[in-house]
């Protein structure tokens, strides 16, 4: 029996192929995905890992079999299934296990829209009925399953968002790590005035370069490298299902994600004048004040795509922002798209002279500790320990919004949260200069460990 309580997570289905997810299993998902949507049609789309085609056949069938009729869109990345959904009003499905290792594959669900299904919107129901083997019998009348390549339209939408036509010619290199960047980058760029220096556009699921998880800083260094011996103006890093882009200054710097939510909230905002604008607890002041500077209203939230795109629909949102490279658009159903990210940031270093350390400049203003992992038997016991240090009149206020929140009255703050998955602490500390951070950080980190 399958323990699905380690398959079937929070926001996916996700899991080593085949000894925890299988075709077996995917047609059961299949069929129970159509039982939850009550669709009579779905959109279904693949990344470039080797056990991706098989699962997409296996995940169609099962929905054939409840009597559903299945568009498969082939190969794409996740916002291009996003798109998928979103353009034809259908539920959507993804199979891919994003920045994971080789051996390992998964499957995203999302309603009509593109409207995100975690534990909380039917993965938990899914879950269940697998447990108990509760999966519909096949219809009498199976429903079909047809090709469709929605590659040039998917292009073609994120340009009409952005118009990056009229900006000056920039050399931009592009680490796709062997993931979807590299099938998805050609389309979208054909036609701008971009010089591309490729970089493992191969599409090949064993990524035998790095890992495709830019999160990581040793999976930037050849990116890094290449931008600095290309002596290109901008280099862009994407996860290995495409949904995540990072990038890196003309220097060969990682540029902060923080600093790019601050100028794509301009940008969104000048479009969508007082609009709110969703960033989660660890995004940097810095971001915070840049919505309010152009008049739109912040908005805070946990750590995580479901609690990100849930404040995005009720505030209706023009746009979010996460540190891990997330960010969501209302112009794209609310989704999160690495690469319409890129189309702004390109959009906003060609409109102008700079170089693009001088251009995030604007949106850095603190000083960063990164985030720093601690292993801890004690987790609640820990936050409280913590909480009660700063806990003096006055000096700090405190708040359990995502894990622990001390914010002072000089501008300095720290967030400590649990993983989800493991027993970890995360701590992200941020202050007006680096010493005062460091300061902070080590104290933390000493009341912690």
């Amino acid at each position: 029996m399958p323990d699905y309580s380690r398959l079937v997570k929070a926001y996916d289905i996700r899991g080593e192929v085949p000894a925890q997810l299988n075709a077996d299993i995917a047609a059961k998902a299949g069929a129970l995905f159509i039982r939850l949507t009550g669709a009579d049609r779905i959109v279904i789309a693949q990344d470039m890992r080797s056990t991706s085609p098989a699962l997409a056949q296996a995940f169609a069938a099962g929905a054939n079999q409840a009597g559903a009729d299945v568009i498969d869109a082939g190969l794409g990345s996740t916002d291009y299934l996003y798109y998928c959904s979103g353009s034809l009003d259908l539920p959507g499905v993804m199979i891919t296990a994003s920045h994971n290792p080789a051996q390992d594959n998964g499957i995203k669900l999302c309603r009509a829209g593109a409207a995100p299904i975690g534990e909380d919107t039917g993965l938990a129901r899914i879950r269940t009925w697998l447990e108990t083997d509760d999966v519909p019998e096949p219809v009498a009348t199976p429903g079909t399953t047809t090709r469709r390549d929605l590659l040039a339209e998917y292009a073609a939408h994120l340009n009409s968002l952005v118009d990056v036509s009229g900006i000056r010619r920039l050399k931009v290199a592009v680490d796709a790590g062997n993931g979807m960047a590299g099938h998805t980058v050609p389309a979208v760029f054909d036609g701008l005035p971009l010089d591309l220096v490729p970089m493992y556009f191969e599409l090949d699921g064993t990524f035998p370069n790095h890992e495709a998880n830019p999160l990581e800083p040793a999976n930037l260094r050849d990116l890094q490298a290449m931008v600095e011996q290309t002596g290109a103006d901008i280099g862009l890093a994407f996860d290995g299902d495409a949904d995540r882009c990072f990038f890196i200054d003309e220097t060969g710097q990682a540029v902060p994600p923080s600093a790019i939510v601050g100028l794509v909230a301009a940008r969104e905002l000048a479009k969508a004048p007082g609009s709110a604008v969703i960033h989660n607890v660890i995004t940097s002041a810095a971001a915070v004040e840049i919505i309010r500077e152009h008049g739109g209203t912040p908005v805070r939230s946990r750590v995580g795509h479901s609690f990100m795109k849930a404040l995005m629909a009720e505030h209706d949102a023009v746009f979010g922002g996460e540190h891990s490279g997330h960010y969501y658009f209302r112009d794209f159903w609310r989704a999160d798209t690495g690469m319409l990210t890129a189309l702004h940031v390109l959009a906003a270093l060609g409109e102008q002279d700079r170089p693009l350390s001088e251009l995030v400049a604007d949106y850095s203003r603190y000083a960063a500790s990164g985030e720093i992992n601690s292993e801890v038997t004690d987790i609640p016991g820990t936050l409280d320990k913590v909480e009660a240090a700063y806990r003096a009149p006055g000096d700090a206020t405190a708040d359990r919004l995502d894990g622990l929140t001390v914010t002072f009255t000089d501008g300095r703050w720290f967030n400590l949260r649990p993983s989800n998955t493991e027993p970890l602490l995360r701590l992200n500390v941020e202050g007006p200069t680096t010493a005062s951070m460091t300061a902070l950080r080590d104290e933390v980190l000493g009341l912690v460990r």
